[in-house]
C-alpha cells in the first residue's frame, strides 16, 4: 500500500474497483471512480463510452459530473478521486477544472497516463495549485482486471 493511502482509502478504491467490474459485462474498459467528500460517497461511475457512443464519457468525466449534479456546484473543493486507472490529459484536464486536490489511483497507464506516467499535468509547476496524486493504490487488482479484460477481447 502507498505511504499516502490509509485504510479507508482502500475501502473507497474498493468501490471504485466494483464500478469498473460493471463495465466488464457491457463490453467497456473496466475502469471505475468514485468521489468522496468528509469521507461519504458522493458519486460513483464506470467507463461508458461504448453504451453512450461518446468519446468522453470516461469514468472520470461521469463521476466528476454526478458529484457535481449532486453537490450542486463545479467545484469539488474538499473532495477526493478514486479511479482504478491513472487519469488521462482528458480527464486530468477536468479534475484541475473542479478543484479537486486529491486523486488517488490504481494501475498506472503507460500509453496515455497524465498523472506521472507520460505527463504530470496536476504536479506541472505552471498549473496552481499542485494536487496530491497517489498511484499504486490497490494497483494489482487494477490491473489485472485490465489484463484479463484485454486478454479475453483479443483472444475473442
Amino acid at each position: 500500500m502507498p505511504r499516502n493511502a490509509s485504510a479507508r482509502d482502500l475501502y473507497f478504491m474498493r468501490l471504485a474497483l466494483e464500478e469498473a467490474r460493471k463495465g466488464v459485462f457491457r463490453g467497456e474498459v473496466p475502469v471505475g471512480a468514485v468521489v468522496t467528500r468528509n469521507d461519504a460517497l458522493v458519486a460513483s461511475a464506470r467507463n461508458r463510452r461504448e453504451e453512450l457512443k461518446d468519446p468522453t464519457a470516461h469514468a472520470e468525466i461521469l463521476v466528476l459530473r454526478e458529484a457535481s449534479y449532486e453537490l450542486g456546484d463545479w467545484r469539488l473543493e474538499g473532495c477526493v478521486l478514486y479511479v482504478t486507472l491513472e487519469p488521462c490529459l482528458m480527464c486530468a484536464g477536468a479534475i484541475l477544472q473542479t478543484r479537486i486536490k486529491r486523486v488517488l489511483y490504481g494501475a498506472q497507464d503507460p500509453k496515455g497516463g497524465a498523472c506521472g506516467s507520460i505527463y504530470d499535468l496536476l504536479n506541472d509547476g505552471r498549473v496552481s495549485p499542485r494536487r496530491e496524486v497517489v498511484g499504486g493504490v490497490l494497483e494489482e487488482e487494477s490491473s489485472e482486471l485490465l489484463r484479463s479484460f484485454f486478454y479475453s477481447r483479443r483472444k475473442a
